[in-house]
């Protein structure tokens, strides 16, 4: 080490020193001060950069959300018109059939209207040639037909419905027994109402209330007869048809009906 020659060189090189030492403390305060300033600014261009980024990514997290959502609407689209172009071909199709169908209206009515007229009448014909029970329900009925054919309102279809209805009923009378009231004049020219007991087709009979009068139809003479041989068993039946005794058997006269071609 070297001496100082002279005490006042060495306090002056000792000052030098230390202005040094502190020009260079300050420097490096400065630098480092820079420095943190400078990644103080990076951090922060950094951080803005992510943000845009983050941004960047939303937004096109959105775009791909939505060009899903816009293929799959393609996608159902697609389906819908394919169902859309089977339904109008079948539809088509439909037209196709109903316009042949419409053409065969016309030639289907001329056929189908003269044949209901004719079972019309014929039911008219099996009324007036019948045992006549309830005759003028059925004979209303059968003017009711006749009134119907006529009417433009009723179609074609409810108008065949109709006429197998009253069919179906004039059928099922050959298969029931009833009991109803009926005003009857007699051969005496006496006239009053009757308990009327109907079985099936074959059998049509009255009675007064206090059964002292007995009778029945008589599809030989075509007419009402006196007839008490079946008077108890008459009263019996009408008591069943009203319910208020229990079925059981019946024995009565049953004659038969007249043919449609005896005079």
């Amino acid at each position: 080490m070297k001496r100082c020659i002279s005490s006042s060189r060495c306090v002056t090189v000792v000052l030098i020193a230390t202005s040094v030492i502190a020009v260079s403390g300050s420097v490096f305060a400065q630098s480092v001060d820079q420095v943190l300033q400078a990644e103080d600014r990076r951090l922060d261009l950094a951080q803005q950069s992510q943000e845009r980024i983050n941004g960047i990514v939303e937004r096109t997290r959105s775009l791909e959300d939505q060009y899903r959502a816009i293929n799959k609407e393609i996608d159902g689209l697609k389906v819908y018109n394919r169902l859309m172009v089977a339904q109008t071909n079948g539809q088509a199709s439909v037209l196709e059939d109903i316009s042949l169908s419409m053409d065969q209206v016309d030639v289907i009515n001329r056929q189908i209207f003269p044949m209901m007229e004719r079972m019309i009448d014929g039911l008219e014909q099996s009324v007036k040639l019948d045992v006549p029970f309830l005759l003028q329900e059925r004979t209303d009925r059968v003017n009711l037909l006749s009134g119907i054919m006529e009417r433009p309102d009723v179609s074609v279809a409810e108008k065949f419905r109709k006429v197998m209805e009253a069919y179906q009923i004039e059928n099922d009378y050959g298969s029931s027994s009833e009991w109803y009231r009926q005003s009857i004049s007699l051969p005496d020219g006496s006239t009053r109402d009757y308990n009327m007991l109907r079985i099936g087709r074959v059998g049509l009979y009255f009675q007064s209330d206090d059964t002292k009068v007995t009778g029945r139809w008589d599809t030989d003479a075509n007419d009402w007869v006196l007839d008490s041989s079946a008077r108890n068993e008459v009263r019996k039946g009408l008591r069943m048809a009203k319910q208020l005794i229990a079925p059981e058997l019946i024995l009565i006269p049953v004659h038969s009906a007249t043919s449609a071609g005896a005079s």
